[in-house]
């Protein structure tokens, strides 16, 4: 989260989330083994307003939003049968990470409205990373921060 000190400022920051130059990135917690160590995710995202979730969609289905995202596994564990995985996502649409990664079978750990696993536990989604340029002197800023090795998270213990 960020805090402008200024109406000013907080204009220009308001300004790049609008030209999505705000960057985010997310580590999640997914079921399975992915197929391949990194890749690209694009698809269509259709909104469900009713009853808040959002489902993989047509190209031309009228309202579906692209979305798209990159993903790199961290680390895999066999025992469990869950990865680790970084998220940099080119688009932010509604439940976007949550419903790509359901949508091929992996699931987000913790997940209540898109998958089946660690029912109970907390959502699997972390955003690690947040990069943006400073409102005043356009220095290029990025905060990063892990979460700590405990309950799901203890999966990214060496």
């Amino acid at each position: 989260m960020v805090f402008a000190r200024t109406s000013k400022a907080a204009s220009r920051l308001s300004e790049q989330v609008r030209n999505k130059e705000m960057r985010k990135k997310y580590l999640c917690i997914v079921d399975g083994k992915m197929e391949e160590p990194r890749g690209t995710f694009k698809d269509y995202l259709y909104k469900n307003e009713r009853t808040n979730t959002s489902r993989i969609a047509k190209p031309n289905e009228k309202n579906a939003k692209e979305a798209i995202l990159d993903y790199e596994v961290v680390k895999y564990n066999e025992e469990i049968n869950l990865s680790v995985i970084k998220v940099d996502l080119h688009t932010g649409r509604h439940h976007q990470i949550r419903v790509q990664f359901a949508s091929r079978n992996h699931s987000l750990y913790g997940d209540q409205k898109y998958g089946a696993r660690g029912r109970g536990k907390q959502l699997a989604l972390w955003a690690y990373s947040l990069s943006f340029k400073h409102p005043t002197t356009k220095e290029e800023l990025t905060f990063e921060d892990y979460p700590e090795k405990i309950g799901s998270w203890k999966i990214l213990e060496d």
